[in-house]
């Protein structure tokens, strides 16, 4: 039997290469669209790992893809929203760690879904009630989600979108505020005893590239219009929304 490539089970050299080249490209698109980019990424690693390898290995390229963001792009951070958002997102994820896996992943994706569609074409149900409150919830609402979907950018954005005044806020407050989503999954994660030491190799290969698709997609997104932006972004959450309903359809068994 052929030994694991650099220790890591199911992994040989053309695969890192791979999803290093994957990371590269959805981080491009995540910052330059400022959505997307996390839940491609997260269906090409499903191509490859089970589920409780799959989400902690997500998390932690995520988080090395929004950390990268916001150091290159902190000026444009939304700063008052950080603090509501993370006492939220330290609730949720205790209330995730508590039921990891328990709820039907159909439904999950199905709410999922059907509040991106109501929040991206009517965005001023992303401004009801006080800044704090909204985000304090929000953090609270994407982080226990993602303790069993992973990828809860899309949740997030419409969000940010309505509150921001610019693209390049857009991108940057989503960038931190799903970088403390991964810190607390990472956390709820270690106090459940995941572990996935094995691939860090492909985890660190994955992060240096992510930071090289960082850097180009805020060049791409420096140089887009406002108008162009605005519709890029209704048309790609619409269709990321109307696959995660074809998902849990799915996992529904409705074919």
């Amino acid at each position: 039997m052929e030994a694991p490539f650099l220790g890591m089970p199911g992994v040989d050299g053309w695969l890192l290469l791979g999803l290093a080249l994957a990371s590269f490209i959805t981080t491009f698109l995540s910052v330059a669209t400022a959505m997307g980019g996390g839940l491609m990424l997260l269906a090409i690693l499903a191509m490859f790992f089970p589920p409780a390898i799959l989400i902690p290995i997500h998390t932690l390229v995520q988080l090395g893809v929004g950390t990268s963001r916001v150091v290159l792009m902190w000026r444009y951070i939304l700063v008052s929203t950080l603090l509501p958002f993370t006492i939220g997102a330290a609730l949720g994820a205790a209330a995730g760690a508590q039921i990891f896996v328990t709820l039907p992943a159909a439904l999950l994706y199905g709410i999922l879904a059907v509040f991106i569609i109501t929040v991206t074409w009517m965005p001023n149900l992303g401004l009801i009630g006080p800044e704090r409150g909204r985000f304090a919830l929000l953090g609270g609402s994407a982080t226990f989600l993602g303790i069993f979907v992973s990828a809860t950018g899309t949740l997030v954005s419409p969000f940010v979108a309505a509150a921001s005044p610019d693209r390049r806020n857009h991108s940057a407050t989503l960038a931190a505020l799903m970088t403390i989503v991964h810190i607390m999954k990472i956390v709820a994660f270690g106090l459940l005893g995941v572990g996935i030491g094995a691939y860090l190799p492909l985890v660190v290969a994955m992060i240096a590239t992510a930071a090289l698709g960082a850097w180009a997609g805020r060049a791409a997104l420096n140089a887009m219009r406002e108008t162009w932006y605005r519709t890029v972004f209704k048309l790609v959450m619409t269709g990321l929304a109307l696959r995660l309903i074809w998902v849990a359809a799915r996992e529904a068994g409705m074919f």
